[in-house]
């Protein structure tokens, strides 16, 4: 970084005096963009000039970033009571209440999911009430009412109530053993199962605290928006940024909530249209190409629009990702998805014309879905025979891409994090904090930190606990294959968290974790699923856990009572979910059969349990090796591993060229909801996100510091409690037959239905003696 970089960052920062009221706000937009220039500018090849040095000084007492100074307080107060009786007592409820009920309905279709955020709202007039009429004693010293409820006592009733909000990645292995292969083991195996693949996780989150909370630059976008809300409703006060006239936050929340929660009955429930408002398909319902291409069901999306928030937030609220990612995202879509897969399609690559264009089926040589129950022996294994006088395995168009774009994401991460990471990676691995700490850091260090030894026990009991699972039951996975598969999650935690922390994105490694147990252990569908799960979910939840050390961090929350909630929250919640799996399978008749007549028809287990036999019983070798229908899809490894290297090359030609924006393993991963997501989703997406998160942000920085991150937790929050009310009110009663001789049968629920788009039509149609290679 050259020295009159330096001196234009100084200078913008000291330019604006103290001059009118109509100044003060365009010093603060002034200041907010001398930090962005200082950290775009910033050379991380030289070694005389540390990013941070061009920081310091422009801002000392607050984050360096204006979307943290937005939505964080950058004050404590440390005498705020956050460990106290009442918390754990709401947080322990919300820990079985909610877990619980998003695994009944895990296993239902349509299903619901009860987020985190429905906690964070309910459980604020709950504290209230409960600081307005419980008795103010003591029990066994414990004070019942310590007074008002806190901004704190919330966040940690929050955090325990999202540890395992979310089904256990390691249930869909239990339900799939019962289910696909008659496999039935005592709660013992169950129970320690789901506990390591959960907590092995949130070790491996703490010990890389270092790398993902602690330095200023790991934002966590999301987690924005849940402090807005949390000092929205505590009514908290901001320093610098934000200071714009108009109505309060709180005023401004509460508008937005009540207009999404009645807003959306209607493209929710009385005009679904609106929310799959694929206009262009209604126009020409049996066109096929047209469907194809415009569709939403099976087609691209090229649509674009939709008036349903549900549809826009489906990949991640476009109010909490950085403009920039959001651009990488969107041109990784176009590129791959309205470019490369047309021509794919049309030129009938991998026999595409006789399949729908998009889809999550998996489908067999005369076009329907693939019978996995044909090519099994009665163990379970694969049946070579029978194999070759069936069928190979057919993918749709954008399905097939999909696989390589996660192969492409994993090499990218990989080449990225080492070429634009690797000093500070090395840094922080000798030093604990490499980046000088902002306000919210100093404040958190007058906190007694948890040790790591702390975090390295939970790893050493929970893979204490793997090691038991594998050898005392039939799973055929041996121990070498489970460290195997926590060295793939221990490798990509840093790259992938920190793409993660500052985009907002995520790249998984379940096809990765497949494609190496497929070839390792080919013909082990349970090793398979054992070793996806360690090795995918304990990254995620690595991910996850460091997400919540960021939100604690932010909120002040003291770290060793984080780290109790954390722990025994998700000891409760993995629990209660296994109680009540063990409960539906023994009391719900038919259930995970396709006639269940009450919708328990199991959709993810279904998903999960295909997969395991198509990686697990056939493998990848009769996908992706030489000679095979997909091989071609392998040189996408090649393909993400030598993007991000040219990328750097004109990054060090051409230091401040818009190539300094070009995150390839975000493009790579960005489009990993599709399928069953579509342009739809992506485009209004990205539409949304450049009006806010690129023009108000630009033109009308102080009402997007105050305003941004509010009206995306009110958006979420009206969308949560909206599907709830509709769910429980309008569909799951009666069966489902409220409005089914009106709402459900008229124009503006059925019209896009009727169309190609919706039935998945393919542009051929199917020759009598099917389709596709000769010999497999």
């Amino acid at each position: 970084m050259a020295s009159t970089d330096l001196d234009y960052v100084a200078e913008r920062s000291v330019s604006v005096g103290s001059g009118s009221e109509e100044k003060r706000e365009q010093t603060d937009h002034d200041k907010a963009e001398a930090i962005v220039d200082a950290i775009a500018l910033a050379d991380f090849d030289d070694p005389n000039i540390d990013k941070n040095e061009a920081i310091a000084g422009v801002l000392e007492d607050d984050s360096p970033y204006p979307e943290v100074r937005s939505a964080v307080a950058n004050t404590d107060d440390q005498s705020i009571p956050c460990n106290t009786f009442r918390a754990w007592t709401m947080g322990l409820f919300w820990t079985i209440i909610i877990p619980g009920l998003n695994q009944f309905f895990f296993f239902r279709y349509p299903s619901v999911n009860i987020t985190g955020i429905v906690a964070q709202l309910l459980s604020f007039p709950m504290g209230k009430l409960w600081a307005r009429i419980v008795p103010n004693v003591k029990i066994f010293g414990l004070s019942i009412n310590p007074g008002p409820f806190t901004v704190k006592e919330h966040v940690l009733v929050v955090i325990m109530a999202t540890v395992g909000w979310q089904s256990a990645y390691a249930t869909d292995i239990i339900a799939v053993q019962r289910v696909y292969y008659n496999q039935i083991f005592n709660f013992s195996y169950q129970w320690m199962l789901v506990i390591s693949t959960q907590l092995i996780g949130f070790s491996l989150g703490g010990i890389m605290r270092r790398f993902l909370v602690n330095p200023p630059s790991m934002i966590w976008p999301t987690n924005l928006v849940t402090c807005a809300l949390f000092n929205t409703l505590h009514s908290q006060q901001y320093a610098g940024i934000g200071n714009h006239a108009g109505v309060s936050r709180e005023r401004f929340f509460s508008y937005v909530f009540f207009g999404g929660v009645a807003w959306y009955f209607i493209p929710g429930y009385l005009f679904q249209a609106l929310g799959y408002f694929t206009w262009v398909c209604w126009i020409a319902p049996e066109n096929v190409v047209v469907n194809q291409l415009f569709g939403y069901q099976s087609g691209l999306g090229m649509s674009l629009i939709t008036f349903n928030w549900a549809e826009i937030t489906y990949i991640i609220s476009p109010l909490s990702t950085p403009w920039w990612a959001e651009a990488n995202v969107v041109a990784g879509f176009v590129f791959f998805f309205w470019f490369i897969t047309p021509i794919l399609y049309y030129t009938n690559t991998w026999y595409s014309k006789f399949l729908p264009m998009s889809s999550i089926t998996s489908y067999d040589r005369f076009g329907d879905s693939y019978n996995v129950t044909a090519i099994l022996n009665p163990d379970n294994t694969l049946n070579l025979t029978a194999y070759q006088e069936y069928s190979p395995l057919f993918l749709s168009t954008t399905f097939a891409l999909s696989y390589g774009l996660s192969f492409a994401s994993i090499t990218a991460t990989i080449t990225h994090a080492f070429l634009f990471f690797r000093k500070q990676i090395w840094t922080q691995s000798r030093r604990s904090m490499d980046e000088q700490p902002d306000v919210h850091a100093r404040l958190m260090s007058k906190y007694r930190q948890v040790p790591e030894w702390w975090y390295m026990i939970i790893f050493l009991v929970m893979f204490v606990f793997g090691i038991i699972v594998i050898e005392v039951w039939p799973t055929e996975f041996p121990v070498w294959g489970f460290v195997l598969s926590l060295i793939i999650a221990f490798a990509y935690i840093i790259p992938i968290g920190m793409i993660q922390a500052i985009t907002n994105q995520q790249v998984g490694l379940n096809v990765i974790t497949e494609l190496v147990v497929g070839y390792a252990l080919p013909g082990r569908p349970l090793a398979m699923m054992m070793f996806k799960t360690w090795g995918y979910i304990s990254m995620a939840q690595a991910l996850q856990f460091a997400s919540d050390f960021k939100l604690g961090h932010y909120m002040k929350v003291p770290p060793r009572v984080m780290f109790t909630a954390q722990v025994i929250a998700a000891v409760i919640a993995g629990t209660v979910q296994l109680g009540v799996q063990a409960w539906m399978f023994s009391n719900i008749r038919d259930i995970c059969s396709t006639s269940q007549p009450d919708g328990f028809i199991c959709p993810n287990t279904q998903v999960f349990g295909t997969a395991s036999i198509i990686w697990g019983a056939i493998g990848p070798q009769r996908q992706y090796s030489s000679g095979q229908l997909y091989h071609g899809l392998t040189w996408f490894f090649l393909i993400g591993a030598a993007c991000p290297f040219v990328a750097w090359l004109i990054s060090l030609k051409w230091p401040n060229s818009f190539i300094k924006y070009v995150n390839f393993p975000v493009i790579f991963t960005g489009t990993n909801m599709i399928p069953p997501a579509t342009g739809l989703n992506y485009v209004s997406w990205g539409i949304v996100g450049f009006i806010f998160q690129y023009l108000i942000r630009r033109r009308h920085f102080s009402w997007w510091t105050k305003y941004n991150y509010v009206l995306s937790a009110a958006l979420d929050s009206g969308l949560a409690i909206g599907i709830v009310l509709v769910f429980f009110c309008l569909q799951y009663p009666r069966n489902g037959t409220i409005g089914a001789n009106n709402i459900d049968t008229w124009w503006g629920n059925t019209v896009y239905l009727n169309t190609a788009d919706n039935n998945a039509t393919s542009l051929l149609p199917v020759p009598e003696n099917g389709f596709g290679p000769t010999t497999w």
